[in-house]
């Protein structure tokens, strides 16, 4: 039996830096595009392409080129790294392959000989290189690049034989007139098609328009031609058209009137589509057979990837199902079982990775990968996927290396199998140790108050399974905040004013809503008692919610009067600086504040912890209690984000059985505490969090102070009124201590405990650890907490809100603008 190590992961390298994954692209909102246009590592089919007589296919699948006839369910793989491949497409007559590889912190395009397997590099320099695609003729391909600019633009490649030269760009580059918001303000170009003859494209470009990956743009395939949209509608990265052999017709995903991407036909001159398939779920990549008869393309009807066969008379369809894998390399099956502490099977979340460095999951497993890593750790973003307790995975023989985690509560343990022998079952058994938490931890249960069940990604999610995630990261309560995504909503159809049916005495989901308006700010509507509030966000240029009206003040005033809890989400990256006039100001936080429209703020979420605290440090100052909320904002349906479900989460106070409004309440108040991983305790005179002392006269105050944490912490500090006035030492490995002392308490304020790093630390999936508790609020002789510094802040917030809301042009009436002047007086009025 082969020796396990069993190691605890404390550290991370010195000046260490989570930068995003490919960060030579500069286009914004990169949590989108990333997931929804660049390939993603999946466990199952990712893209597909045809071999020219129509018999088989070949497909990316777990980073690696696989090759499949349709009539058989043997896939036989054809590469394996380095690093990771994905977008095969099949050459004319037959011999070769292009196909986009991930590695060395680039996708480059590469040839494969088909029958020798020689490969050969296509492309240089860095870039991001994708949806290559071979002219009819063979003497060209095309593909979508970022060379120029670090911006997505067509460019093509001659090829001769052997050999691949003169590359240009084809398209160029244009800066756009039109302001978006999730889009660059450079046009783009993506997934060229080409015409039968060889002669021209049809791609998609946002050339015009303001939401959306663009509509369908057709032109001659030579640099500076004439290009004509023949059809526009609100694409999301993954319309990937496909022209017909007969010239006549195009294929391509689009969720035009509905939730979910289906397959649509349209003419090649664009005319009036229709779908030909149909489901609550994604089809996506879809490609037509070179003899016409049926299209190849990708599903997540059953929850991960699935490739699909349908006949294009007809509308059969068939799974093209692999029961039989023949590798390119030695390879063994890992039988790996997670036990908890005692002893019995748990969930959890798991990493495996391969001595060639690339990461290893079961068949039928949701492979998800972190979306920013520090490149000095590891040479590829770090990815996991969660087990109910045993799993199976065909791993590389050699060196294989396990990571499991399940929580903030538990020990990150990392097993290191020297060498795995081929065709051998191994088996392999991690036991999970629990930190040593203090005797009532118990009290506090865990919750993340934002999470996106399914907002466009690779696979398709349910109640049940985000359940299970949850299970894994040992998370209590889920928050799934349904939101539009541009025009559909995904969610929608499980919006209830009850938990979820799926929700148990252990584990509660809620399904609830994000109020989505970049103008104000986006804000949480938390367990609302009746109907989802529609439309869900204003000032949408160019569309009947273009208006800045409704503000978020009335919209938490209704989501109020339904019961719920409101708060803002992933609020600050960046101080607001009221002085700073070539920076727009416009978020509503301190007017609601003022107005009691907020009860929680998310200081641990999508945003920086400490920049958003020092702005929620300075409403503390001016009187209002707002109660520190995290949420992480996980697409949990993406095979690229952030961060699973829980990684930023609040531990809230609470007893009895679990149901939302208990526990709603106790984050309303603030008997709770936030991390991203760190777990931090706080009493001052046996009061804890949310609870509020009163004395006569200035005191010494005595306090006590926990931490314990699966990483080494660099700061514990107590912070006063927004000051640090005690800085507790760790020693040894950083990861706990117990402390009690004493306060100066001279004036009316508030005391917190926070912990943080100065810089990330594996395994915190955010941009460095962050905890703390919410405030211990402490009367002196009956004074209010008044720091007009503060408060002379926000009254220049609130004037920059003024003045824009006074120029605004958009409100649709002159009264809905007085309407909101008028609030924004009355908040103002608050701080003076």
């Amino acid at each position: 039996m082969k020796a396990f190590i069993l190691l605890l992961v404390l550290c991370t390298p010195v000046f260490a830096q989570r930068d995003p994954v490919l960060k030579q692209i500069d286009v914004p909102h990169s949590y989108y595009y990333r997931e929804m246009y660049l390939p993603q590592l999946t466990s199952g089919p990712s893209s597909v392409s045809w071999s020219p007589d129509s018999r088989s296919l070949v497909f990316a699948m777990a980073g690696s080129l696989w090759i499949q006839p349709i009539e058989s369910n043997v896939a036989r793989q054809i590469t394996a790294g380095p690093g990771y491949d994905y977008q095969p497409d099949w050459s004319p007559d037959g011999k070769q392959i292009v196909f986009s590889r991930y590695d060395k912190d680039a996708v480059e395009l590469w040839l494969l000989d088909v029958e020798g397997s020689k490969l050969q590099q296509v492309t240089q320099g860095g870039a991001v290189n994708v949806d290559a695609r071979w002219s009819p003729n063979g003497k060209k391909i095309a593909y979508v690049s970022t060379a120029y600019n670090k911006r997505f633009h067509i460019f093509f490649a001659e090829v001769g034989g052997d050999s691949v030269s003169k590359i240009q760009q084809l398209t160029e580059e244009k800066k756009s007139s039109v302001a978006r918001y999730y889009y660059s303000g450079f046009d783009h170009e993506l997934s060229p098609t080409w015409s039968p003859d060889s002669d021209e494209i049809i791609y998609v470009s946002n050339r015009g328009n303001i939401y959306g990956s663009g509509g369908f743009w057709r032109m001659k395939a030579e640099p500076g031609a004439r290009q004509r949209e023949i059809r526009y509608e609100e694409t999301t990265w993954k319309a990937h058209p496909d022209w017909s052999r007969d010239g006549k017709r195009v294929i391509y995903s689009s969720y035009l009137g509905r939730q979910w991407h289906q397959i649509w036909i349209m003419t090649s001159e664009g005319g009036d589509p229709f779908p030909l398939t149909y489901g609550e779920f994604d089809n996506t990549a879809a490609r037509w057979s070179p003899d016409g008869k049926k299209i190849a393309f990708i599903s997540n009807k059953n929850g991960n990837t699935s490739l699909w066969i349908q006949d294009v008379i007809g509308g059969a369809q068939k799974e093209l199902k692999i029961a039989d894998r023949k590798y390119k390399q030695a390879m063994a099956k890992l039988s790996l079982t997670v036990l908890g502490p005692d002893s019995k099977q748990t969930p959890a979340r798991i990493s495996i990775t391969g001595e060639d460095q690339r990461t290893y999951a079961p068949f039928d497993a949701w492979i998800h990968g972190d979306d920013s890593f520090v490149r000095s750790e590891r040479p590829f973003e770090p990815h996991y996927f969660h087990t109910t307790g045993k799993s199976e995975i065909m791993v590389p023989a050699g060196k294989v290396t396990i990571e499991v985690m399940k929580g903030f509560e538990h020990e990150l343990l990392k097993m290191e199998i020297d060498s795995v022998p081929k065709d051998s079952n191994q088996q392999a058994t991690v036991r999970l140790r629990r930190l040593a938490l203090p005797a009532n931890w118990q009290q506090w249960v865990s919750g993340d108050l934002h999470v996106h069940m399914n907002y466009g990604g690779s696979y398709r999610n349910n109640s049940e399974r985000l359940m299970k995630q949850a299970a894994a990261e040992n998370l209590k309560v889920v928050y799934n905040l349904i939101v539009n995504k541009e025009q559909r909503i995904p969610d929608i159809d499980y919006y209830s004013t009850k938990p979820d049916p799926v929700s148990n005495t252990n584990r509660l989901l809620v399904h609830s809503q994000e109020f989505h308006t970049s103008y104000w700010g986006h804000m949480g509507l938390l367990n609302l008692k009746q109907n989802y509030l529609i439309p869900g966000y204003s000032t949408y240029a160019n569309t009947g919610a273009a208006s800045p009206y409704p503000t978020n003040e009335a919209i938490a005033s209704l989501a109020h009067a339904q019961g719920a809890l409101v708060g803002y989400v992933h609020p600050f990256d960046t101080v607001p600086d009221p002085a700073d006039q070539n920076t727009r100001l416009v978020h509503e936080l301190p007017a609601d504040v003022a107005l009691g429209k907020v009860d929680y703020l998310e200081i641990v979420g999508f945003n920086d912890p400490r920049v958003t605290a020092e702005v929620w440090y300075r409403l503390l100052n001016s009187g209002f209690r707002v109660a520190a909320g995290a949420g992480t904002d996980a697409m949990a349906n993406f095979a690229s984000l952030r961060g699973p479900v829980g990684t930023n989460r609040v531990y809230a106070k609470h007893s009895g059985p679990l149901k939302a409004d208990t526990w709603n309440e106790s984050v309303r108040k603030g008997h709770s505490f936030v991390t991203n991983g760190p777990l931090v305790w706080f009493s001052v005179e046996g009061k804890g969090p949310g609870d509020e002392l009163f004395f006569g006269k200035a005191v010494e105050l005595k306090f006590q102070a926990t931490l314990r944490s699966i990483i080494p912490v660099d700061h514990l500090e107590i912070v006063n009124n927004g000051k640090v006035v005690h800085t507790l030492e760790l020693k040894g490995d950083r990861r706990s201590g117990d402390f009690s002392g004493t306060l100066p308490a001279p004036e009316t304020g508030w005391y917190v405990l926070r912990a943080w790093n100065d810089q990330p630390t594996y395994p915190v999936f955010d941009v460095y650890p962050y905890a703390t508790t919410n405030p211990v609020y402490v009367s002196i002789d009956g004074k209010p907490l008044r720091i007009q510094k503060d408060r002379s802040y926000f009254v220049a917030w609130i004037d920059r809100i003024i003045e824009a809301t006074q120029s605004n042009q958009d409100y649709y009436s002159e009264e809905e603008k007085r309407e909101v002047l008028k609030m924004l007086t009355a908040a103002r009025k608050k701080y003076e």
